[in-house]
């Protein structure tokens, strides 16, 4: 049997990213994939959202992204546009890339440069787990033994059905069909009331080809869609089918709402998908699950490295379920928003008219962008539990950013205030002390300006754990949660 401390089902885009952040951990960790290639059989996510972008910059390789995608400056809320250019962030604008080119990108560093394992061909169709590891039985007839298994394994995943995690939530009572396409007619482009639309897919140079999103007249569905539903669908709701050919991808979605109780059961646990399933509206969720993944991987890398104990995996779910919690309710709100009938239109007018105001626009859409992410960590600083602003700092080392101390996914001690009024020797295995200088304003997406802190701890998510002065007793308090108990000079 062979063994490995995690193995990850499924490698889509959260699993892909769990096992990078795992790899820049140096944690032996494996992924098991059903697809023989990187490819999907259909289309599926389209948009990097701003925090997701800001993470993937953490690690120095959003350039990679930003190449093959394209910018847009709004996100989107049911039918109502946000701006959201004038955020501070770096990453102020949505990322239109199909997750098909996203997954292929995020191969090509976490397997090629890192060099993780996939098994492909081949899932995970059982396991069990006792008090010091999982045994992973695998359709091959084969098994692994690893420390923990993470099921990143999708909407119907057999990880959290096997490990007994109940799945709340909404059936489903509508469906869509999107897709890619090329049209030999020009289509009606825009936003229908009775849901969906057409649009073309590379604004720059107009023309085909289109995206196209349908609303379904059922729900229940035993297949993939082909181009043949499409056109039929085409022509129910247009009266024509414009001369739909050459599908670069079709796929599905519902708004089945529902989200695991609990993301972590013993040695398995669970993130993407597998943990939370929801309408597509507003783009979310690829989104969530890579941000999931993020949360996830420095704190299970710590327990496998026993730099931290096992209690540090229940931070996960008290953080990240929550999170998904609120993407639920947003999306279902969305959901109810595209209803066709005059009473729900009234409902639209009223919130295109609340969504252009300043203060409301900001909410929404720091919601949607995953910028106002706010971790319960306790009373502080108004930056405790958020994500940690890339600043321009002057170091020893010249100028750089925050996001470039961030790069190799370690614990940051950002002192701001004069050197060396911190002994970080009992923690200098595991945090960076970096001493620093920044001028200029510190600001939140949603929340405007905050009072610069002396120093931040920032974990390896981007988000700060802790914020004040140097002599603050609490500091030490912090590092010890987070990251270990200070280990003795020799």
């Amino acid at each position: 049997m062979t063994e490995h401390a995690v193995v990850i089902a499924g490698g889509g885009p959260t699993g892909l990213m769990l096992a990078g952040e795992l790899a820049l951990a140096g944690i032996d960790v494996v992924i098991v994939e059903r697809r023989t290639s990187q490819d999907l059989d259909g289309s599926r996510a389209g948009g990097l959202h701003s925090r997701t972008i800001e993470v993937l910059d953490q690690r120095g390789v959003a350039e990679r992204f930003l190449s093959e995608g394209q910018n847009h400056p709004s996100v989107g809320y049911g039918y109502c546009p946000l701006d959201i250019s004038d955020f501070p962030t770096r990453h102020n604008y949505l990322l239109a890339l199909w997750q098909s080119d996203f997954e292929r990108i995020l191969a090509d560093w976490v397997l090629g440069d890192l060099g993780v394992p996939i098994v492909r061909g081949c899932e995970v169709v059982g396991f069990t787990h006792d008090e010091t590891g999982v045994d992973v039985e695998l359709s091959d007839d084969t098994s692994l033994r690893a420390r923990y298994l993470v099921g990143c394994d999708g909407g119907r995943s057999l990880i959290r059905k096997a490990a007994g995690i109940a799945f709340p939530g909404l059936d489903p009572s509508t469906s869509w069909m999107i897709a890619e396409v090329e049209m030999d007619e020009e289509p009606e482009v825009g936003v229908r009331r009775e849901g969906g639309g057409i649009g073309p897919v590379n604004r720059a140079e107009g023309g085909g080809p289109f995206g196209v999103v349908l609303k379904e007249q059922h729900v229940e569905h035993t297949s993939e869609p082909t181009l043949q539903d499409l056109r039929e669908a085409l022509v129910i709701a247009y009266g024509t089918d414009y001369g739909a050919h050459s599908p670069n991808r079709i796929s599905r979605f519902t708004d089945m709402s529902r989200q695991a109780a609990s993301y972590r059961h013993g040695r398995v646990l669970l993130a993407g998908d597998a943990a939370h399933v929801h309408p597509p509206q507003g783009g979310q969720g690829l989104n969530t699950g890579v941000q999931d993944a993020v949360n996830l991987g420095w704190k299970l890398a710590q327990v496998v490295n026993e730099t931290s104990p096992e209690s540090l995996l229940d931070t996960y779910h008290a953080e990240r379920h929550p999170v998904g919690a609120r993407v639920l309710h947003n999306t279902m709100a969305q959901v109810a928003l595209s209803t066709p009938d005059d009473r729900h239109q009234a409902l639209r007018d009223t919130m295109a008219e609340l969504l252009g105001m300043d203060e409301p626009r900001r909410r929404f859409a720091g919601m949607l962008s995953g910028l106002d992410i706010h971790y319960d960590l306790g009373a502080g600083h108004p930056l405790l539990g958020r994500r940690m602003p890339d600043l321009d700092v002057h170091t020893a080392d010249g100028p750089t950013r925050v996001f470039a101390l961030l790069h190799d996914a370690r614990p940051v001690l950002l002192n701001l205030g004069e050197p060396g009024g911190f002994d970080i020797a009992p923690w200098a295995n595991r945090v960076r002390l970096v001493d620093a200088k920044h001028a200029g304003v510190w600001e939140l997406p949603v929340h405007g300006e905050v009072a610069a802190p002396a120093a931040v701890v920032i974990r390896p998510d981007g988000h700060v754990a802790w914020a004040g002065d140097l002599t603050d007793p609490e500091l030490p308090r912090a590092l010890a949660t987070w990251f270990g108990a200070a280990t003795p000079a020799h």
